[in-house]
């Protein structure tokens, strides 16, 4: 580990804690050429897999997306950051878990679409009708009258 101060690389670890969240593991080094102490962290690589587009393109997992996608669907609702942050974090380590190489937009866009239909109705109608490119008003119409169909009846079961 480079020294951040004068950039040896010479250097022994102080002290080693596991982080409050339990994903980290922290260590105070000092520096054997300049004497400074440091902290670094020490976490699992995460593997994420390639995200293939609709039109076939390929990139990079992207978490910020699903999280940009579900502000503008929860704007203006009783929905707290740390709610959305939540449900991202799940989605994404849903997809870590799948352990593909290459995963498509589709399944995630599936996920989101669930999570946000039990969390609350106007977020979820509006996620889905960006998210399913409805090419008229009686498919979102239809959209709508499924959601509300299956939470009658979800609110008769309870």
């Amino acid at each position: 580990m480079k020294c951040p101060f004068c950039s040896n690389v010479e250097n022994k670890v102080i002290d080693s804690r596991i982080s409050k969240e339990g994903n980290a593991i922290r260590r105070r080094r000092e520096c054997l050429s300049c004497g400074k102490r440091f902290t670094t962290y020490e976490y699992v690589e995460e593997v994420l897999p390639m995200v293939i587009k609709k039109d076939g393109r390929r990139e990079a997992f992207d978490r910020g997306k699903i999280l940009s996608g579900m502000k503008k669907a929860c704007e203006k609702r009783a929905i707290s950051m740390d709610v959305i942050e939540e449900i991202v974090d799940r989605i994404e380590h849903e997809c870590q878990e799948l352990q593909l190489r290459e995963i498509p937009t589709s399944i995630i866009g599936e996920k989101v679409v669930d999570e946000l239909q039990h969390l609350d109705g106007v977020a979820y109608v509006r996620f889905a009708s960006v998210y399913r490119e409805f090419k008229d008003p009686n498919e979102f119409v239809e959209q709508l009258k499924d959601f509300l169909t299956e939470k009658e009846r979800k609110g008769e079961e309870h």
